[in-house]
């Protein structure tokens, strides 16, 4: 799944984008100054940046210069309409693409798409045991066989594919699923949710070997 690293201080864009972002399958990590931007770049690996020119501390321009330095990922600007000299300097300074906002949601996702296309870093193809995941098409086959998820069951499993060899926390799976899908996911609701994956995927629900449990910490991706 790939990894988007969100820099932006409108706490309610910052939002909105989260939760579109992860209904499409991308997983998130967000900023909201110049200087956590700064830091979280060497926190984490990611496979594009979002980054607002506007930041309360600064501007995103020193963001942008760090992620082409630190990790070489395409960077999308996100900026105030009409700022044309703004979005040259992005541009100049190694900057991918640039968006106006208030930007339309379908296009933000496609521009983000043909980004990692262009870099290389489109989604890929998962094997796991006898399961087969095209993150591209969004299909799920089971030894051949087409597996019909719902929308929260195919998020719930692109959490556990972008955490391969990690344990994910209860909590960290609830951030991810919160309101995908028009629905609300609380903790029991969770685990409703698990049983109907492995239902669907595993060959004994009962011995699951795709989606393990780690008991007093969570669940983690079989191989």
């Amino acid at each position: 799944m790939p990894h988007i690293f969100l820099a932006e201080d409108d706490k309610a864009i910052a939002k909105n984008l989260t939760l579109l972002l992860r209904s499409e399958g991308y997983s998130v990590t967000h900023a909201v100054t110049q200087k956590e931007a700064l830091a979280a770049l060497g926190e984490g690996r990611f496979d594009l940046a979002l980054i607002d020119i506007s930041l309360p501390d600064g501007n995103g321009f020193p963001v942008c210069t760090a992620v082409k330095e630190a990790q070489n990922i395409p960077v999308i600007f996100l900026t105030a309409s009409g700022d044309e000299v703004s979005v040259v300097t992005g541009l100049n300074m190694g900057a991918d693409d640039y968006i106006t906002k208030p930007f339309r949601p379908r296009e933000l996702i496609a521009r983000i798409g043909a980004a990692l296309r262009k870099s290389g870093r489109a989604p890929a193809a998962f094997e796991i045991g006898a399961l087969h995941i095209d993150t591209a098409s969004g299909l799920v086959k089971k030894r051949g066989k087409e597996v019909f998820l719902s929308v929260l069951e195919y998020r719930l499993l692109l959490v556990f594919l972008s955490n391969q060899g990690a344990v994910v926390t209860r909590g960290k799976l609830l951030d991810e699923l919160w309101d995908v899908g028009g629905d609300f996911v609380n903790d029991n609701t969770l685990t409703v949710y698990v049983k109907r994956l492995r239902e669907k995927i595993e060959d004994d629900p009962a011995n699951p070997q795709i989606i393990l449990t780690v008991r007093g910490l969570g669940y983690k991706l079989g191989s």
